[in-house]
């Protein structure tokens, strides 16, 4: 390697061990493979060691510091010259340079503050060599306890000036005044670890062991670690494993299953690394270069080796703990966009750019230096395009023949990615995490390609994970370090090993690459890469790279960095790489264009002449000349069987149905899921969902230009009835209709798409739902195509649905519906993470979650079913065809003579002469792999037919396929048969295939068994007429013109559909199909979108019932069980769990893992039995030696069903021990059979059944087996999961996982038009689900250019996503054959977002009969005309009050009674319920109208402002005011606080000094103005912050008005949030726990202060005091509508008229009431509860004086001596109401105005919770528990004691008055007050004031007196003008029991009452929450 010294190895000596080193490593299970030179050098280290132990000084440091300076060079030391200290700085030994002592005698007891991470330690002074010097060093870069894990480099901080930062050492030991002459080391002059004592005082503790890290840091500047290990896989490309732990390698050349050894690796002594400068008696010249270079060629292979983890070199400058290094390899930026970066890098090195690529690699690639000319015939010569992969540094420029070529940047960009951090990992924490080196990732990419088996192909994926897992590695090792706290207690690994050299790398290289048989070749260059380019381009010419699959050129020059690429020579690696760069545009037309040229002649005419019988064609015609009539009569019998029988009334097959649309409970969870994040993005505060604002449904479906799938979704819309449900359309729909809901995205679909715009802008309150299905189709941008212009589809979804109108309308909601959802998870996405909903999984936990009768089999369970102990795989390699195709793709004939053309035809089954030789013109692999097919496909039906020679020209796949859809109509009595899917991406291949098929069967005069169908993407579909016929009796179909118009129709159809286009479009396949060939995908471009979406046509929907098929072939094994074919039963085996043959021999094992017809030739009969594997008797028979199937048919029903019944009785008993007990017998048949004639395909007679031999079986195994194998073909195929044949290198990426079973499918690159964010990403992990994959998506991909969501850029992340976007991502096919899929799915989303819109403009509200209508004064006296507007003062006065409650509401409150009153006491009694307090009042659903209250899920635009998200005021802007005044009654002051929005402080007045608030501004009484409300609106509100009808601006229309919410103090926040733009009144905290009263009680109390306030503001201003407007509204927050009646007196009779009633705006009732004339002279103005059942009679008189309720105007001047009790919780309006009354003040009702309260769950009087105060436990609690006996030990409740006085009296007064139990006429007088004592008893309300207005209580006798906290208006001689019913009881309730004890005295009760001292009580509360006191007394 350049190191020259005394005793050098002898070559042979050196090349032995270091080949024996890399083969050793290669089998090593151990963590640190053996350094190659210390195996070359142990002998001499050992002695070395021993010399130096016996010379060991006495004097330990003397002698380290002298090895220290010995080890430096073994020329005399160079002396050190120190830079000079600053000017004016201290240079005082054992200072430092700031001049702070630094000894440590000094500063011992000082306090020093060490950072984290740091220690302190001593370093020793020349000049001091009695002192120490004090110092903290960063103790990552000190050894452990055994001497090892110290980083390069320094990091310390001055103790005693504090300075930090210091990063080199020679710094350091400048500013501390060491004064070194020698070069500063820290393993020199860094001494001794220093601690405390237990006095604290700081000295001098262990010494620093610098020996190992003395040997690690000679061994390398720059650490690598060893513990990587990469897993090399057994058969496939290296391995995905995702797991970084350490895993054992497998050899790539031992078997599979073979235990590798690892190679025992000795740990290197350290006392070796300390050698004295002696080699074998002399001194050695160049020794320390030998000691420095120990280890430096440690094995750097896919086991273990990792680049630089720890600091830089001391020559890289700026480098810190803190900062990451500077050098150049060190890139920061995520895939940084190089000049000749490709755009579309593919998901491997198959998956490279497209046409980009392909030309000049001049004009791709950035050459430098001299030229390369590419030698002419290139291409000729080596029969493939070389592939250049440019790697690291220059690439040279190519001229001559560079049409040869193909030139990429895909691995460049490879490598400048894994060499940038990514922000995820730089969080970890340690930035001196160094990135791979150059010479490190070219190491690693040669023993990739190493590894590589000749039939793989790179992948990039694989690279990447190398690289990821090799840095990670070493990132965990440094985490390691850093954690060092303790002592390892396993063994010390050495942490760093030495990197790889620019010297050694293409030594290593080509060591690594020796002993792959020339598979990896290595160049390396001494100048420039245009060296080995001409030596390779050389090599090419001749010959000499023929068994060479990939050149590795590496120029390494010491001076710079390297220069590398990778050129793939391999013919088939070079074929797939160079093919995968066309873009699908440039694909067929290749293909397209060797077509039209001819060139593909030859391969058909050499495929012609492959049989000796001559020409294949001229066979064909020969073969339909001899059999025509034959053939035909039995056809045509056997075609034509189903009809005559259906004709004759015989059984027809049953197994047909027609299933009926309905919604699966999958399809319901998904639409419940959309609807909730429609709900969602609605409810959230962005504004940018109005549901309420629409009024109805339309949308549209955007389908991909494919015929079948926009026919297909037309079907399932037409049949779902949504069109009808959503009004859309009406009965007679039409297909016309239908098809203006459904888009084909083609060149005609702007038309279509401007008229839906259209239809949005003209219809706001439509909510528009555009659905784009398969939305991972057609994702190109726009402006960025690499399609030609000519195709218009190209970019329409993104010209369309990301068009400003669609973004910006704000009833349009994106719905984008896919299988394959990746590409739409980007960095740039539209579509937020949030509104994404995935398809829900069918169990959890092991339980059903929706009860489905179906199991889905898709990706994972296919590859399930390819694993060990599994039934047949569904999965399958054709490896016959393979080899075929790759033969044929060589084309060496030229220079190989016949050796090529004799494998062909070895692999074809026939001897091609040794003088045949052929070359091909250059074909596309897709032509030559299709034209195999053919002819696969072509020789099967030949062979099928009888021409028995021809089944050596096919493979055992097809003849299974041939035959099983041949023979599956006639298995059927109505002729339903299979469909086998061809799928052939190429369409001009397409058309080719199905015109040769179509003429081989009708040459083969099979027109009439089966139909060939070409799939085309633009075209529908045709099929002949008789098939026609078919499918029209089958489903019933009369209509003449019909036509199958989707793939879904074809079922039961026996058929081959040639599925042609570049990818599916969403076409659904039906439940008949069996075979699904995707043998011709393109498995050259790799990535899983396109994997999954082929894979994806076979998905399905399998019954989970267990059926009993399985059980008949268990019993056919019991009975003979030597007829086992494994070609044949997997048609009678389901791959489901729960199957019966989970138990299998090894043998069955064996044939599980195998997977192709090559490796199943032990395990099966396919010579016997390939033809009959669906069990129907040949259409020739070419031998009769056992029984005719027609003889077995002719057994009788009866007895068949004996037998069946038998046998299934049988095989519950021991099918699986039956299976066991003859396997071996199977395996041994098997065996003897393993000649040429057992691969020949036997067409006999025997063969109707799959198990049957040359030996007859017993006649019930026929029967039994008879009777399955009549079934319907295709009713077997719906019961299992169709099998699938893909190409092997694709079969190989999906059946190939990771660590954690993740398949490598999925880590694939996920979509063509992105990219990777960067190579170092998590991998992902089998356990993720959707919803994680998403997000992983979303962080690590990128768009490209090309990709719509490109430009989708904003740093502010969440501005990007698209409010009104959602993303439905489902499994593939699932709405194949069963309708259990997406569009079922979101057709229901539809349904019930339509429903829930007409729900959202509804709501229900009370809808009662006004009560006790019975009780009201009849009386034809009508104050008021029915017309009148306003009432008359005078008249009004007049009328008399109604104290009868009518309101609903209060239909369980007692019964005020007026006067003598006879009531009819069952009535009364009737109307009342049980439950009571449980009863749901009666509601009706109401359409919302524009002038409805809304709450706060409302969002408009036009109430945006009012709500407070207008621009101009922001959500927080709102001040808090006090406002205080005093009140006797409460006998103290009171302080409210207002919080008032800055947009409505113009409705106060506020001191001008000091802003504060001063009143609450009021109009006049004259004032007049049509948009302003006078009345200050007040609504109490509790625990309805989102449910209250809050929102006035539509009810006020509009209007100007004051609206305040009164909250309570612990609620104050939650408004606010809610409500920011509200007034709120906030109550004291003294009544968080008080009712409704009192609200009421302040809002009135305030209302008149301020309206004091107001007049002595505005007297100033010469206003009158009684001009000022009085009147407050007082509203609940559940007043949501208000209706106005309109009466029509145009009648002959004034008598007559007619009214209608209409809903009208809160603004109108207001102005109206408020023009009332003289309406100061009102106290209460109310209206009417709104009813359905309200008749004429009750609006008859327009005005009524009674009780208001709900809303009412309040004339807060009149009423200033009426209050409102502040006590009550319920019925305090029916209390003041009567308070009011008595005052003899007015009350009117408007009866031709009404409310409508809405029906509010949560919230209001339902807040209030009544629970014990002791136990926190929910117990209920009965009404009779509310009161107790004064100090009893009664449990008390937390509640407030009013309440629980309001709740037992209602519930339980009659037993304090048990003579008023429904005795109404004879009341309970009530003095003062109105209190519930339930609807049985009636109550007698009585004044006390004077003056006040009461009923005449002469002739009244009452049965009870209640006196509830009387006041100094009642006096003894008040309460003895009343009389009572003798045994009349009295309650007197009072505050205390003193309280009580004076009231009796003071109201001289006792002089006519008894009391008792057991009579009194008081509610259950304790004595801190103030109990109320009950005394109860009898009337003597």
């Amino acid at each position: 390697m350049g190191n020259s010294y005394a005793g050098q190895l002898k070559t042979t000596r050196f090349e032995e061990v270091l080949h024996n080193s890399i083969e050793a490593s290669l089998r090593s299970n151990n963590l640190v493979p053996r350094p190659i030179f210390s195996q070359l050098y142990l002998e001499a280290e050992q002695q070395l060691s021993s010399l130096e132990a016996g010379s060991r000084a006495d004097n330990e440091e003397e002698e380290e510091e002298e090895e220290e300076e010995g080890s430096e060079s073994s020329s005399p030391p160079v002396s050190y010259q120190m830079k000079p200290p600053p000017e004016g700085c201290c240079t005082t030994d054992g200072f430092c340079q700031a001049g702070k002592d630094l000894r440590l005698v000094s500063i011992s007891n000082e306090h020093i503050e060490v950072p984290s991470g740091f220690l302190l330690v001593g370093a020793k002074s020349p000049n001091l060599p009695d002192h120490l010097l004090v110092c903290a060093v960063d103790k990552r870069f000190l050894p452990d306890d055994n001497g090892h894990n110290a980083l390069l480099g320094f990091s310390g901080n001055c103790v005693g000036c504090g300075k930090k930062g210091f990063c080199y050492f020679t710094e350091f030991s400048n500013h501390i005044n060491l004064k070194l002459t020698t070069q500063p080391k820290k393993q020199k002059h860094l001494k001794y670890y220093l601690v405390r004592n237990a006095q604290g005082a700081l000295t001098k503790g262990s010494v620093i062991c610098w020996k190992g890290a003395e040997f690690r840091s000679r061994q390398s500047s720059s650490s690598t670690c060893s513990s990587t290990l990469f897993q090399l896989p057994e058969s496939s490309g290296l391995s995905g494993s995702t797991s970084s732990e350490p895993l054992p390698a497998a050899n790539p050349s031992a078997p599979a299953g073979t235990q590798q050894t690892a190679a025992t690796i000795d740990h290197i002594p350290s006392t070796a690394a300390f050698s004295s400068a002696v080699y074998n008696g002399k001194e050695s010249p160049k020794q320390q270069l030998v000691k420095n270079n120990l280890s430096v060629l440690t094995r750097p292979s896919v086991l273990g080796t990792l680049t630089n983890s720890g600091p830089p070199k001391k020559r890289h400058k700026g480098w810190s703990p803190e900062s990451p290094s500077s050098i150049e390899t060190w890139n920061l930026q995520l895939n940084p966009q190089a000049p000749n970066r490709i755009k579309n890098d593919g998901g491997s090195l198959s998956s490279l750019s497209h046409s980009a690529l392909v030309g000049p690699a001049s004009s791709l690639m950035v050459g430098s230096g001299e030229p390369v000319s590419v030698p002419d015939n290139l291409l000729k010569i080596c029969k493939a395009k070389p592939v250049i992969f440019k790697g690291h540094g220059n690439f040279p420029y190519l001229c001559g023949n560079i049409n040869d070529v193909i030139v990429s940047s895909l691995l460049y960009t490879c490598y400048r990615n894994s060499q940038s951090l990514s922000r995820a990992y730089e969080q970890i924490g340690a930035s001196t995490i160094q990135p791979i080196s150059e010479e490190m990732q070219l190491l690693l990419t040669v023993y990739y390609l190493v590894q590589l088996a000749s039939d793989q192909v790179p992948l990039i994926e694989d690279l990447e994970q190398i690289f990821m897992r090799s840095w990670r590695e070493s990132h965990l090792s440094e985490i390691r370090q850093y954690q060092q706290a303790i002592p390892q207690t396993f063994p010390q690994v050495p942490s760093q090993i030495a990197p790889v050299t620019s010297a050694q790398l293409p030594w290593l290289a080509g060591l690594a690459a020796s002993s792959c048989n020339d598979s990896v070749h290595i160049i390396e260059c001494n100048y420039s890469l245009a060296e080995g380019l001409s030596e390779m381009f050389k090599l090419l010419i001749e010959g000499k790279l023929i068994k060479t699959n990939y050149v590795v050129i590496i120029c390494a020059s010491r001076n710079r960095a390297i220069d590398s690429c990778i050129v793939i020579t391999g013919k088939y690696q070079a074929r797939v790489l160079s093919e995968s760069m066309l873009t699908p545009s440039d694909y067929q037309k290749e293909v397209n264009y060797q077509l039209v040229t001819g060139k593909v002649e030859t391969l058909g005419s050499f495929f012609s002449t492959l049989c000796p019988e001559g020409d294949i064609d001229v066979l064909l015609e020969k073969f339909y000349q001899e059999n025509q009539g034959h053939i035909s009569s039995s056809l045509s019998a056997s075609v034509n069987k189903p009809t005559a029988l259906n004709g004759t009334g015989a059984a027809a097959c049953t197994s047909y149905e027609i299933e009926r649309h309905q919604i699966r409970p999958f399809q319901l969870a998904v639409a419940q899921k959309l609807l909730s994040h429609i709900c969602s993005i609605a409810d959230s505060s962005t504004q940018n969902l109005d549901l309420g604002s629409f009024e109805k449904i339309d949308f549209l479906i955007c389908v991909p230009p494919s015929e079948v799938t926009y026919q297909q979704t037309l079907f399932h819309l037409w049949h779902s009835g949504i069109l009808l449900e959503l009004g859309l359309e009406k009965e007679h729909l039409t297909k016309q209709r239908v098809e203006q809901y459904v888009m084909k995205l083609d060149a005609e679909a702007q038309i279509k798409f401007k008229v839906f715009l259209q239809n949005s802008m003209q219809n706001p309150h439509t909510l528009f739902v555009l659905i784009h299905d398969h939305a991972h189709w057609d994702l190109m941008s726009a402006m960025h195509s690499l399609y030609p212009q000519t195709e218009l589809s190209t970019g329409l979804v993104d010209r369309l649905l990301n068009c400003r109108e669609v973004k910006e309308a704000p009833n349009i909601v994106t719905l984008h519906v896919t299988s394959f959802p990746y590409a739409l998870q980007t960095q740039h996405t539209h579509i937020s993470p949030y509104n994404e909903i995935h398809w829900p999984s069918s169990y959890s936990n092991g339980v059903d979650l929706y009860h489905e009768n179906k199991k889905y089999f898709g990706l994972s369970e296919f590859i399930e079913s390819t694993l060990s102990g599994h039934s047949i795989p569904l999965l399958r390699y054709d490896s016959s065809f393979e080899a075929m195709v790759m033969a044929l793709g060589k084309r060496l004939g030229i220079e190989t003579g016949c050796t090529w053309a004799q494998e062909l035809g070895v692999l074809i089954g026939f001897c091609i002469q040794s003088s045949w030789k052929q070359e091909f013109p250059r074909l596309h692999s897709a032509v030559i792999r299709t034209f195999v097919l053919i002819q696969h496909y072509s020789a099967a039906m030949m062979a099928v037919c009888g021409l028995s020679q021809m089944k050596n020209y096919t493979s055992v796949e097809t003849l299974e396929i041939t035959q099983n859809l041949i023979n599956s109509s006639r298995q059927c009595p109505s002729g339903h048969g299979l469909m086998v899917v061809l799928r052939i991406p190429c369409t001009p291949l397409a058309a080719v295939a199905y015109e040769r098929l179509y003429n081989v069967r009708e040459r083969l005069a099979l027109e009439d068994n089966f139909e060939i169908i070409l799939g085309n993407p633009n075209s529908g579909i045709t099929i002949g007429k008789h098939f026609v016929e078919q499918l029209k009796v089958w489903q019933k179909i009369e209509d003449v013109d019909w036509r199958p118009q989707t793939y879904l129709e074809l079922e039961g159809l026996p058929c081959i559909l040639i599925f042609s286009g570049m990818d599916p479009q969403g076409e659904s396949l039906p439940r008949s199909l069996r075979y699904c060939d995707l043998r011709l995908i393109n498995s050259s471009s790799l990535v899983r979108t396109t994997l999954e979406q082929e894979l994806g046509l076979a998905a399905y929907f399998v019954s989970s019932e267990i059926h009993t098929e399985k059980a008949v072939v268990s019993d056919v094994l019991e009975s003979d069980p030597e007829k086992l074919s494994s070609t044949d039963n997997e048609d009678e085996e389901i791959a489901t769990e729960g199957s019966t043959s989970e138990k299998r021999s090894p043998m069955k094992r064996e044939r599980s893992r195998s997977h192709d017809s090559a490796s199943s030739s032990l395990s099966s009969k396919a010579s016997i039995t390939a033809f009959c594997s669906e069990s129907s008797p040949p259409l020739i028979a070419a031998g009769d030696t056992a029984k005719s199937p027609h003889q077995v048919l002719s057994n009788s029903a009866e007895e068949t069903t004996n037998n069946y019944e038998r046998q299934k009785q049988k095989v519950d008993k021991g099918a699986q021990t039956t299976i066991s007990k003859h396997l071996p017998l199977v395996t041994e048949q098997l065996d003897t059979k393993q000649n040429i004639k057992s691969a020949q395909i036997s067409i006999t007679s025997s063969s109707s059944s799959p198990f049957s031999s040359s030996s007859s079986s017993s006649a019930p195994t026929h029967n039994s087996f008879i009777l399955q194998t009549s079934q319907c073909s295709m009713t077997k195929a719906s019961k299992q999961p169709p099998i699938v044949f893909l190409p092997k290198l694709v079969y190989d990426i999906i059946t190939s996982t990771d660590s954690s079973g993740l398949p490598k499918s999925s880590s694939l690159l996920p979509y063509h038009s992105v990219m990777w964010a960067s190579s170092f990403r998590p991998l992902m992990s089998k356990m993720m689900t959707c919803t994680e994959q998403s997000l992983y998506y979303r962080q690590w991909t990128v768009p490209k250019p090309i990709h719509m969501d490109y430009s989708n850029r904003n740093e502010g992340r969440m501005d990007t996503f698209h409010p009104r976007r959602l993303l439905l991502s489902g499994p593939p096919q699932v709405c194949n054959k069963n309708k259990i899929g997406k569009t079922g799915a979101y057709l229901q989303f539809l349904s019930i977002l339509s429903r829930m819109l007409i729900r959202l403009t509804e709501v229900d509200v009370y809808d009662e009969e006004e009560i006790n209508i019975n009780i009201k004064e009849e009386s034809d006296q009508y104050y008021h005309q029915p017309g009148d507007m306003w009432p008359d003062l005078e008249t009004f006065k007049k009328m008399p009050f109604d104290y009868t409650i009518h309101d609903p509401k209060y239909e369980d409150a007692s019964l005020i009674c007026s006067k003598l009153q006879t009531i009819n006491s069952e009535d009364r009694s009737m109307s009342r319920r049980q439950d009571d307090m449980y009863t749901r009042r009666q509601t009706t659903r109401m359409r919302l109208s524009k002038y409805a209250a809304y709450n706060t899920y409302h969002h408009c635009e036009q109430c945006h402002q009012y709500m407070g998200f207008n621009p101009r005021y922001q959500l927080y802007e709102s001040t808090l005011h006090a406002f205080a005044f005093s009140y006797s009654m409460l006998g103290e002051e009171i302080q409210l606080h207002f919080i008032i929005p800055k947009s409505k402080e113009h409705h106060f007045v506020f001191s001008q000094p000091g802003r504060q608030l001063e009143s609450m501004r009021l109009p006049l009484v004259t004032d007049k103005n049509e948009d302003y409300i006078k009345s200050p609106t007040f609504t109490p509100t509790t625990g309805r912050h989102e449910h209250g009808l809050f929102n006035l601006y539509h009810a006020m229309d509009g209007a100007s008005h004051l609206h305040v919410l009164v909250v309570k103090e612990y609620e104050m926040a939650i408004y606010k949030k809610y409500w920011p733009n509200h007034i709120m009144l906030v109550l004291p905290s003294i009544f968080n726990s008080a009712g409704v009263g009192a609200a009421h009680f302040l809002i009135k109390e305030l209302s008149y202060h301020n309206l004091e306030l107001e007049r002595n503001r505005q007297e100033e201003l010469g206003i009158k005091p009684q001009d000022i407007w009085p009147f407050i509204v007082i509203s609940d927050d559940s007043c949501v509508m208000w209706n106005a009646v309109e009466v029509d007196c145009s009648g002959d009779r004034k008598s007559d008229y007619t009214w209608t009633e209409r809903n009208v705006s809160l603004k109108q009732i207001l102005q109206h009431i408020e023009a009332t004339p003289n309406v100061t002279h009102y106290a209460l103005i109310g209206m009417r509860k709104w009813s359905s059942k309200t008749n004429s009679a009750e609006i008859k008189e327009p005005f009524s004086c009674c009780h208001v309720h709900d809303f009412i105007m309040l004339n807060v001047d009149l009423t200033q001596n009426v209050q409102y009790n502040q006590n009550r919780f319920t019925c305090d309006d029916v209390d003041f109401n009567l308070r009011v009354h008595s005052a003899g003040l007015l009350i009117c009702r408007f009866n031709h105005f009404s409310v409508m309260k809405k029906q509010i769950a949560v919230g209001g009087q339902r807040s209030f919770h009544i629970k014990s105060k002791v136990s926190d436990t929910p117990v209920s609690i009965s009404p009779a528990q509310y009161i107790c006996a004064p100090d009893s030990k009664h449990t008390f409740l937390a509640a407030p004691a009013q309440l629980l006085l309001e709740k037992y009296l209602q519930y339980h007064s009659h037993r304090f008055f048990p003579l008023s139990l429904k005795n109404y006429s004879h009341p309970v007088l009530s003095v003062d007050c109105y209190l519930n004592l339930g609807p049985q008893i009636a109550v007698c309300y009585v004044s006390s004031r004077p003056h006040s207005l009461n009923i005449s209580s002469s002739g009244l006798t009452f049965s009870g007196l209640l006196l509830y906290l009387c006041d100094s208006f009642v006096v003894a001689s008040f309460l003895k003008k009343f009389h009572f019913l003798k045994g009349a009881t009295l309650c007197v309730i009072c505050q205390d029991r003193n309280s009580l004890r004076q009231t009796v005295v003071r109201l001289e009760l006792e002089d006519e009452w008894q009391f008792r001292l057991r009579d009194e009580f008081q509610t259950a509360n304790a004595k801190e929450d103030r109990p109320l006191f009950f005394l109860t007394g009898r009337h003597i």
